[in-house]
């Protein structure tokens, strides 16, 4: 039996590991965040045509500070599709009417 070595990250990286179903992913067409004091709430939410109800499908919280990270990273990887796919329209979108319930605070 050949002898395996187990590579160990490198100083400074961190080894992330991808579940199979987190992988699949989960389409998302509507993104709802709030937001207090001490950190950033976004909700992932599916809406389909013709359908009046839908759920939220994944949250994810931030601290303030991630959450400014994240924008700039997200802006930065926007600018790269857009440099190498051309410019991403922004079509207008009827007001989706909410019923999302109260907004709370930490």
């Amino acid at each position: 039996m050949a002898d395996q070595k187990k590579e160990q990250p490198k100083q400074g990286q961190i080894n992330i590991e991808l579940d199979e179903s987190v992988a699949q992913g989960i389409y998302s067409n509507l993104a709802i965040i709030n937001h207090s004091v001490s950190e950033f709430v976004v909700d992932f939410v599916t809406i389909m045509p013709g359908i009046p109800k839908s759920k939220v499908k994944s949250r994810i919280i931030l601290t303030p500070q991630h959450a400014k990270r994240f924008l700039k990273a997200l802006g930065d990887n926007v600018k790269r599709f857009e440099i190498a796919h051309g410019e991403i329209k922004d079509y207008e979108q009827p007001p989706i009417p909410l019923n999302f319930g109260p907004t709370g605070e930490a």
